[in-house]
Parts: C-alpha cells; structure tokens; sequence
C-alpha cells in the first residue's frame, strides 16, 4: 500500500524557522513528490541497494523540472530544493558510472546466510529506531496518524495478528530485560499495549516506545493496580526483584503476582455485574464450610475392596466423622485399622440453575491438615437413575497446613477401564476417600511418629474453575539455574509461591520457566521445552519474549509450565528431550508442536 505525504511548502516548514529572501534564491522549484512507505529507508536516508537512479538529480534535469513547474498546476504543493555546483554534480556521476562499469565483486561472505541475516536486522534496527524516532519531540495527533501509518498499513504489517487491534495486553515489569523485548514485538504485531512501571522518570520513557500507554504502580500494593488492569484483555508478568533480599523477593515475585490476579479477577467481575451476569473467569462456588449447617448433606460412609475374615478379628477396626468444631473449622477425620478398609465424605453436588460443570475445566479445594493424600470420585451419568451411573477417580495431596489443590477433570480416570472418559457434564456426586494404602510419610522431625493409618482433613471451600481457550495471564519465572547458590533456594521459594498463587486464581495461565538470561539476537539455535527442572542451559531474552507473545493465542499453552532452553547435545544414553526446531520465520508456530506434547494443570 502506497501513502502519499506531502511535503513542505517551503524551507520554514521543513526545518521549522524563517527563510529570507536571499536564502530563498538558493532554492529551486519542483513538484511535490509521492514517499511509498516500502522505500522508507530511502525515506530515512539510508542507502538503498540496486538503485543506479537514487542519486541527486543532473543540472539539466533540474532545469527541465523547473521549466516544467512553470506551468504546471497551481493546487499542487511546491517544495524548495537546494541548488548545488554544477561541475561538482557532474564530478559525481561520472565516478558512479564508473563503478557501475567496472561491475561489483562478490565475496563468499555477501552471499553467506547467516551474515546476510545479521546485516538485514541491523538495517531494520536503524530503520525502527529512526522511525521511533521520528515521534520523540511531540505526543500529537500527527505522531499518532504516523504510528498507524508505520505499524498497519507499512511492511510491518506482514507481522500483524488478527484481532490485535482489539486485544489490550499489560506488561508487568516493561522495562526489565525481556519486559522492553515483549512491548515492542506486541506493538509490532498491532496490540494495544499498557506499561507498568513504579516511576515515570524521563529514562523510563526513553526507554519504550511512545505509543505505549504508561501506568504508574507498585505490584506490592494491590490499591496502584486497579487503573493498570482497567481495560485489559490479557497480562504478561516479567516484573522480577531488584534484589535476593527474602523481603524483596516476597513483594515481587509472590504478593505481586497475587496483587495483580486478584485486581485482574476484581475488574472482570466488575465488567460482568455491568452486564448482569458472571465473569467468564469466575470460579463456581460448590461448598463453603463456614457453619454447622452448610455441612448439611455430606455423608460418612465405610467400606472393604475385599473380606479378610481372618484379619478383621486382629485389626482394630475403621471410624470416621465430619463435624464442625468450636474453632470454626470442618473436620473430616478418623482411622482405619482394617485390612483393605476405606471410610469416604460423599454429597450430591446441587448447582444452581443453569450451571454445569462441563462450562469448568476442573475443581479447587483449600483444606489443610496433616498431609495426607485422598482419592477424589466424580460419579457421572443420569441423576434420575443413579444405577447407570459411572464412576472417576483422581488423586489429591494435601500439605501439613494449609494448602490450596487444583485437580482438573482431565486428570480423572474410569474406574472400570472400559468406561468412556470423564464428562463433566453428568456429574452428580463428589466423594473423598480416605485409605491407608498409598500413604507416604511427610516431612518433619526424625522423632516425630507418624501413624499412617489415622487421618485429619480441614475443609474450607470446593470450587470450579472456568475453562477458556485461551491463555489469560503469562508469568516468566526461572528455574534457578545462574543465582548464588547461597540465594537460590530463596528465589525459588518465591518464585513457586508466586506460581502456586497464579494456578489457584482461576484464570487461564502460562508459566515460562527459561534458563539462564542472555543478551543475544533470538531465533539462532534451536530450543528445548521440557517439564521437569532437567535443561541445564541458558536461552536468549529475545526469545523468551517470543514465547510469551506466541502464547497469547495459543491454545495448547493455555495451564500449563514449562521450562525452555538452547538445545545442547546430551550424554550417550541420557537423551531424555525431543528437540523442536525454533526458526526466525514470523510463519513458523513452532510453539504448538513443542506444547501439545507437555501436560497440562502443571
């Protein structure tokens, strides 16, 4: 697409002061010209390969020029160009002539790839940065019609995403490393994009582009992020702290990442009172326990997988019970001393009108009590006739304290292998199981006795959590690899804290966890996704920030963790990665092939 500009009618308007007479002499007229946006290097100054024609103009064209403006329409702009020496003009196009008939000599380096590469990339730096450039004086309407010109309609345009436009993304730490990397491949990909930054010093505004909307706020207090989140759509966390001071650590990498999911849940359900409904990120409320009556309808029940008679006349026997303590917490607690015996907390699930659970990708219960681990049982299939019914099973961990567990319903497996797959659509019932087999000791001192047999388990609340296609909040951690090893354990802690508090917020998240940051141009090797703490490399921050913006819209990226790598040759025998081949081509999704294979809710 060609945008015509028209240019200055006389010297004042394109340097901005007076011309005299006198200096007005100097100039010579011609017609104003037409600038493609595809010859804007030219545009800029810069020189433009194969183009013989590019140099200024000979005495006798500009005399034919100026003849040919003489009559020429009077609603056309003029544009005053300087006159230079005669013989000097002519001195120069007989040296170009010249090398143009000795011809040019190539060199096996002007036709290497990779250097081809790199010398089209600083070109294209040059022609940004000239471009942004361009926009520094003044914040007008004219720099923001050029920004539209230069990002929609220019060459860049090739790099657009559909739905951009209408897609607002908020970078959280947008003058970190990798944060400055992410705002310019959105703003080049067409999205609306917001900064937030503590303070909005003149180095911090250099910093970014100017077409970016600038917030000021501190992660580490909740109340600075309600205008941050305020008409966004999706959010990309690489905020980290300024220091591995355990204070530092915890305000950025934890409570900030808390602050932000809670303001970003807080104005969707906002958006969604407006509308007179729920947010689509609202998490299903199921069982709150905050009462002896909202214990009402749970059921303890006991039972054997198989009769030992034998064994039952020496074991001590089985008990269980759900009660509501003067403390005000539900307990579900007990023992089972039989053979193959179990005691389970079952109810029938009543949604209310209009809810199922198949608009909800899985289930988020907050317990807490000595860390034992439960079998969760989703019974599925015609409520009028519980006889057909079928019945899932999942595993839950809990921790010594507190904790909050997400088991999403794909976890959940047929009892009876031949049983189709889970549809949340049928679910009726909710059942936890209590059995001794399975039960592995729990951290703490070596003294402590633990009997494997008994069980405690606290209840708060059990929740849905919505389902979405695509992913609403990526946070870049770290694996840890490259900190002190006398800071590391704390960063990790924190990082995970800040990770566990994302996974329970209900809305659809991302974790990159890359390796080793360093500062090179991406897309040059290949690299590694895996699960599992086991890369032992570093990676480019450019290409971190590639990820993360390939994973806005990818819906294989949507709840899952990952750790990513430069690809390096492992030791004969301990080759534990398939290798996905990551190529500088804006047309390669590379990231769905690496992220289909990894598992989700991780």
């Amino acid at each position: 697409m060609t945008a015509a500009t028209s240019a200055p009618s006389s010297p004042s308007a394109l340097f901005g002061k007076r011309c005299n007479h006198s200096e007005a002499q100097k100039w010579s007229c011609r017609p104003a010209i037409s600038i493609s946006i595809s010859r804007s290097s030219e545009f800029l100054g810069l020189p433009l390969p194969n183009q013989p024609n590019s140099h200024p103009p000979s005495v006798r064209q500009r005399k034919r020029n100026t003849r040919w403006c003489a009559h020429r329409d009077k609603r056309t702009p003029w544009v005053l160009l300087p006159r230079a020496e005669d013989k000097e003009e002519e001195e120069q196009q007989q040296k170009r002539k010249k090398k143009e008939e000795e011809g040019v000599s190539i060199t096996l380096d002007d036709v290497n790839p990779v250097g081809l590469g790199r010398r089209s990339r600083q070109i294209f730096d040059e022609v940004w940065r000239k471009f942004s450039g361009l926009g520094q004086i003044s914040r007008t309407r004219i720099d923001e019609s050029l920004d539209t010109v230069l990002i929609r309609e220019g060459p860049m345009c090739e790099f657009t995403i559909p739905g951009a436009q209408n897609t607002t993304v908020l970078v959280v730490g947008a003058t970190s490393r990798i944060g400055r990397i992410v705002v310019r491949k959105l703003m080049l990909r067409g999205y609306n994009v917001k900064a937030l930054v503590r303070k909005a010093g003149r180095e911090v505004i250099d910093m970014l582009p100017r077409s970016v909307d600038i917030v000021i706020g501190d992660v580490g207090v909740r109340s600075t992020l309600k205008a941050a989140v305020e008409g966004c759509n999706k959010i990309i966390y690489c905020a980290t702290a300024r220091s591995t001071i355990t204070g530092d650590l915890n305000r950025v990498d934890h409570q900030g990442v808390y602050n932000v999911t809670k303001a970003f849940q807080d104005y969707n359900n906002k958006l969604a009172q407006l509308r007179a409904g729920k947010s689509s990120k609202t998490k299903l409320l199921l069982a709150k326990f905050k009462s002896a009556e909202s214990l009402e309808g749970w059921e303890v029940h006991q039972g054997t997988y198989f009769e030992d008679v034998i064994a039952t006349k020496y074991d001590g026997g089985m008990d269980a019970k759900f009660e509501f303590t003067e403390s005000g917490n539900a307990v579900f607690s007990g023992y089972v001393f039989t053979r193959g015996g179990y005691v389970e907390l079952s109810k029938k699930l009543s949604l209310p009108l209009g809810c199922t659970l198949d608009r909800y990708d899985g289930l988020l219960l907050s317990v807490g009590g000595n860390g034992r681990s439960f079998v969760l049982i989703l019974e599925a299939g015609p409520s009028a006739d519980t006889t057909q019914s079928k019945m899932y099973f999942a595993r839950m961990s809990s921790k010594v304290g507190f904790c909050r567990v997400r088991v999403p319903f794909s976890s959940f497996r047929p009892v009876k292998p031949d049983d189709p797959p889970l549809d949340p659509f049928l679910v009726h019932t909710l059942t936890m199981r209590f059995e001794p087999r399975r039960q592995r000791p729990v951290e703490g001192p070596a003294e402590m006795k633990q009997d494997l047999r008994s069980f405690k388990l606290i209840l708060e609340y059990i929740k849905a959590l919505p389902t979405g296609q695509e992913t609403d909040f990526i946070l870049v951690s770290c694996t840890g690899l490259g900190i002190e090893s006398s800071r590391r354990e704390q960063v990790i802690k924190a990082k995970k804290a800040g990770e566990d508090s994302l996974r329970r917020s209900g809305l659809g998240y991302t974790i990159v966890r890359p390796g080793p940051l360093k500062e090179e141009p991406g897309g040059q090797r290949a690299l590694i996704f895996d699960q599992g703490n086991r890369i032992s490399q570093g990676i480019s921050c450019a290409d971190v920030a590639d990820i993360c913006v390939k994973a806005l819209h990818d819906s294989t990226a949507r709840n899952k963790s990952f750790d990513v790598c430069y690809e390096y040759v492992a030791e004969q025998g301990k080759e534990l990665y398939e290798l996905v081949a990551h190529l500088p081509d804006k047309a390669n999704n590379y990231l769905t092939p690496a992220l289909s294979v990894l598992e989700k809710n991780t």
